[in-house]
């Protein structure tokens, strides 16, 4: 039986495999659970995960649950991290009515705004748009697939390319202002009480998603180890999905080695540990990022204390 080929527009491959989109039929629904098999290790019995299942998302998740180092543990019900909203369902839709957000942040620059589309939100709630740069990661993906030749991607995205890429754009998390308000805006939004419930995101929910996330729950006294656990948990979260879009990249001739792909698509504690370096390289420790970067001050600090922890 002759079977019809994929035929998928560069540029839209690109927001896929770049940025984690993809179309509600490609994604398993996945129960709200503990962290079971998906958790680090170190985590299991410690904390739990709650997961949002959705069919047009799959890094969608409450940070409570966590542990501090003094013993205390973060809130459920207040602070959601996801990836892009723009393709959830109508059933996604009401299952986020359920959680009574009153923000949503979109850190999305706005050429994925318009390539992935709006937030789709319960009636009532818009997204706040505080986009944050990522050195043109986005047409860089795109550029690199659009020439459908082997030699070429392999000279952009191979050998050690993509991972420099991701490891610049985590410094840029700390060098760059706009970025600095955007991730800073975020964060007092979340010590007030009026603006939560409240959910973030990017395309994929793992980088500047990622980083803002591992930020609060070391304000919040929680060890790294644990917080680095949290942002490495998006690889087994998006593994499906990312494995899928690379397949459907080399079904459609577009790619021969879609594995060039893969640094772009995960995160590594290596690239965390290239935004720390920065952190400290520019501002001391993270403690003074916090407060001289992003302009926190004791009582946000405090307030997120009060607000978060039980």
């Amino acid at each position: 039986m002759r079977t019809t080929p994929v035929r998928l527009a560069p540029v839209a491959i690109a927001a896929v495999v770049t940025l984690g989109a993809l179309p509600p039929c490609a994604v398993a629904a996945v129960p709200a659970q503990g962290l079971g098999a998906t958790a680090p290790q170190h985590e299991r019995g410690a904390a739990t995960v709650h997961r949002i299942a959705l069919q047009g998302a799959v890094n969608v998740r409450d940070l409570g649950g966590y542990r501090t180092a003094l013993g205390r543990y973060v809130r459920y019900g207040q602070v959601f991290r996801a990836d892009g909203l723009g393709k959830l369902t109508d059933t996604d839709v009401a299952q986020l009515s359920a959680l009574h957000l009153r923000t949503v942040v979109d850190f999305r620059v706005p050429l994925e705004v318009r390539q992935d589309g709006a937030d789709r939100l319960p009636a009532g709630l818009s997204a706040t748009a505080r986009p944050a740069d990522d050195l043109g990661l986005y047409e860089k993906t795109s550029a690199a697939i659009a020439t459908k030749d082997p030699a070429k991607q392999q000279e952009l995205l191979g050998d050690g390319m993509a991972e420099e890429l991701m490891r610049s754009i985590y410094r840029n998390f700390v060098t760059n202002e706009k970025n600095r308000e955007s991730f800073a805006g975020t964060l007092r939004d979340i010590a007030d009480h009026e603006r939560s419930p409240l959910l973030y995101h990017c395309t994929s929910g793992k980088d500047r998603t990622g980083w803002v996330s591992y930020l609060l729950l070391r304000a919040l006294g929680v060890p790294d180890r644990t917080a680095t656990g949290d942002y490495l948990l998006s690889n087994e979260l998006r593994a499906e999905a990312d494995r899928t879009t690379r397949e459907a990249l080399k079904k459609a001739g577009l790619m021969e080695n879609p594995d060039l792909l893969i640094p772009l698509q995960e995160v590594r504690e290596a690239y965390l540990r290239a935004a720390l370096d920065q952190a400290e390289q520019d501002y001391g420790s993270l403690d003074g990022y916090l407060r001289q970067g992003l302009g926190l001050d004791t009582a946000t600090l405090v307030r997120l204390h009060v607000r978060l922890l039980r």
